[in-house]
Order: structure tokens, then sequence, then C-alpha cells
């Protein structure tokens, strides 16, 4: 999966790279190896944006409603995979017709391995750590944005950090008709890759519609997903950095 997250990369952005790092597991006590994809898009602005998945999945169904599963890894369609998805695809559109501003593609890894808050969000950490200071203007976080009944509403660690980011993004989210996916309220606190970046100074907001019955089962599958609501984000996302003033 990562070689291909490289692969997919390499066709659409200008540089591409990777992040090892490693964490000793305490399920098993071995070290795990993990990789961040890095992926860089320069198109000469002053501003660069920060937009980021995660591409790693839970390796314990533990939220399954049988007990024979919970040891089981899941397959994560909405909880990972469509995040990535939808980066992917905005690799493509703005390779096509540049924003007009530099964005950094992030795929990190780790951040689902747990099973406790203390062993999450690992690759979001390792990658807030090396991250040059003012090089990133503000970060957007995808997270389990494919559920067919799409809701996201304002994450309050995203308003505590970056109220002024999340004003905008759901203004104009407004502005384009998808205000049914995007309502003006406010949601609940939820522990995610956003919190190491804002802890590192980059204002980062999380869009998640954390209203999935499928959490951490192994029943997050494909057919849970709706190819709808991974267009109503990503044409949000591009709306939204198409309208921004980076030169």
């Amino acid at each position: 999966m990562r070689d291909w997250l490289v692969a997919q990369a390499k066709k659409h952005t200008d540089s591409v790279r990777t992040q090892e790092l490693s964490h000793v597991w305490s399920t098993t006590g071995k070290t795990v190896k993990m990789f961040n994809v890095v992926a860089d898009m320069e198109f000469g602005a002053k501003k660069t944006v920060l937009l980021l998945a995660h591409w790693d999945t839970r390796p314990t169904a533990d939220e399954d409603t049988d007990p024979a599963k919970r040891k089981k890894p899941i397959l994560g369609a909405n909880d990972g995979a469509s995040g990535v998805a939808v980066l992917l695809e905005l690799m493509r559109a703005f390779k096509e017709k540049p924003p007009p501003v530099n964005v950094t593609f992030l795929f990190t890894d780790g951040e689902d391995l747990g099973p406790d808050l203390d062993e999450m969000f690992l690759g979001a950490e390792h990658f807030a750590k090396s991250a040059p200071p003012g090089r990133y203007a503000y970060g957007i976080l995808l997270d389990m944005i494919g559920d067919k009944n799409l809701v996201i509403e304002k994450e309050q660690y995203s308003i505590y950090y970056a109220r002024n980011l999340v004003d905008r993004f759901w203004l104009n989210a407004r502005r384009i008709g998808l205000s049914r996916h995007f309502p003006d309220r406010s949601g609940t606190w939820i522990a995610d890759d956003h919190l190491a970046l804002n802890a590192r100074g980059i204002p980062t907001i999380d869009l998640i519609d954390f209203d999935y019955p499928y959490w951490h089962t192994t029943a997050d599958t494909d057919d849970k997903c709706s190819a709808e609501s991974l267009e109503v984000v990503g044409r949000a996302v591009e709306s939204f950095l198409r309208n921004e003033k980076g030169r």
C-alpha cells in the first residue's frame, strides 16, 4: 500500500518522499515500522497548505459486536481510505488546474495503532516534529468522510485551535451549496491527527463525520461508503483552496 501510494503521488506531484518511524507496540512488545508518505506540489505561491489523511487502518476491531472478531484488523474503507481517496483525486485536479497556493499532501501512518490514545497519531506527531517552522499556513485533515449520510459538524478542537479557518471553510461550503453536509453547528471534541499539528503551531481543522456505526469494526467496508460523499468533501476542499489568496 505504501509503494502504491508513492507511485500514485509521483504521477501528479513534484516530489514524493517517505518518513520512516518506529514504535514498540505495547500489544506485542515488538517494534513496529511505519511510514508517512509526503508529496509536494509547488506552484510558485507564497502560501503552502497541508492536506492530510491517514492511510493505516486499525489492527484490532475493538468495537466489533462479535467478540470473536475483536482481535482482527479492519479494512477501514471509511476510517482511513475515504480521506486518502479524496486526496489522490485532489492531486489529479490540481495538476490539471493549479490552485493559487502550494500544496503538501501528507498520508500518515500509525494514526490508528492503539489500543489507547498514547499509541495513536504517531505518524502525525513524527511529521509535526520535523516540519520547518512557518512552512505551512494551515492544514486540513480528512478522516471518515465517506459515510453515506454525510454530516460534518465543526469539530471542537478545530474551533479551539483554528476558529478562523473553521469559519472560513464552512462559509465557503455554504456558498457552494453544501450546507446540508456542513451544517453551521458545533460537534464534539475528537482526538485525531490534527492535534499534533496544532501543537506545533500549524492551525489544522478536522473534517470528520464520527457518527458511523461501523467504526473500528470488521464491517467498515466499501459498501458502507458513498462516492457522492467523497465528491462533496473533495468539492468543498478544492473550492476552498481555489478561492485562497496565495500569491
